[in-house]
């Protein structure tokens, strides 16, 4: 397995020295769906751009010769680990720490060609989730965390307790799409007034003040669309969306394929019209008889509609009820 450049201990740099976690664990969403929908050459190169515990990459290397290349990609340190565990037996495997935004940088760094595949999994972990100290869980008492890589300088700390009320109310609004936005951003301002917000359960706490409790008794947890928003915000989330989509395009072989699973419909909605700027490129008016601005369609999308989880893997594993892929087909 090739790691890149190395610090003392053998670990990739990038991310602290250390063991796999004992306790992590991700089960793989619409796994078969993605592999099937990659089309796999034996021989190419593909990269799991978020490569998570190492389900989806197990798969790929499975169906790669010996020519054949993975690239793993995951800004989390606790994930990259697990997935050098998982692949160890594979020598064709190069893991990176690091952005999948970054996907250029990485490939120029590399001197890897053009790829024959991408697959995005923009969920978050069953480990993160599950592992309190991350803070990622409204379920969990724990410091306001939710850094997806714990190097990253601002953490959900930041975002509470120094945002403004206009800023918190904002991203609030926009990332978590809650209809209490406004109170609940003037409710943190006032509690922080005080003292600061220190955990997720202080976070929930005011929440649920700010919450008309009609409002709590219907519906999902109070706090599951303010969190979401945080974490959005903390990780930048939805930002990087769209360029990280086009620099993947220019980096495919004709006929190679990006596969990207979302969780939530601010996510999805970004990946569809990322894919229908480059599948629809031409901006000319509806009323000239013909395109003059020259710009040529870069991909064919091959999922009209998202595949969805069967009723078998939504019942196997709850996470994965509100998960869409979508795939597109370079030309």
């Amino acid at each position: 397995m090739d790691t890149g450049k190395k610090s003392g201990d053998g670990s990739p740099v990038g991310f602290p020295a250390g063991k796999a976690a004992d306790n992590f664990n991700h089960t793989s969403v619409l796994l078969h769906e993605c592999i099937d929908g990659l089309h796999i050459d034996p021989d190419g190169l593909y990269v799991d751009c978020t490569a998570g515990g190492g389900g989806h990459s197990s798969e790929i290397c499975r169906r790669l010769s010996t020519k054949g290349r993975l690239v793993c990609i995951d800004q989390d340190a606790d994930a990259l680990r697990e997935t050098a565990r998982v692949l160890k037996e594979y020598q064709n495997v190069t893991l990176v720490a690091d952005n999948f935004f970054n996907i250029k940088n990485i490939f120029a760094e590399h001197g890897f060609g053009q790829a024959s595949g991408f697959l995005v999994d923009l969920g978050v972990s069953s480990y993160q989730l599950d592992t309190p100290e991350r803070g990622f869980s409204y379920m969990h008492d724990a410091p306001l965390d939710m850094r997806m890589n714990i190097n990253d300088r601002y953490s959900a700390y930041e975002i509470v307790n120094e945002y403004s009320e206009n800023e918190l109310r904002r991203i609030i609004t926009d990332y978590g799409e809650e209809r209490w936005a406004e109170r609940i951003a003037k409710f943190i301002v006032a509690q922080r007034a005080g003292s600061p917000i220190n955990t997720t359960f202080e976070l929930v706490s005011v929440i649920k003040k700010a919450v008309p409790k009609g409002a709590r008794e219907d519906g999902p947890h109070p706090a599951k669309r303010t969190i979401q928003a945080i974490r959005i915000e903390v990780n930048n989330e939805l930002a990087i969306l769209e360029p990280a989509v086009n620099d993947m395009m220019s980096l495919l072989v004709a006929g190679g394929r990006v596969c990207v699973i979302t969780f939530h419909s601010l996510e999805d909605r970004m990946i569809k019209n990322a894919f229908r700027n480059l599948e629809r490129p031409c901006k000319c008016p509806k009323e000239l008889p013909m395109c003059v601005c020259g710009k040529k369609p870069q991909l064919k999308v091959i999922t009209r509609k998202p595949i969805l989880p069967s009723e078998q893997e939504i019942e196997n594993n709850r996470r994965s009820h509100s998960a869409k892929l979508r795939i597109v087909e370079k030309l």
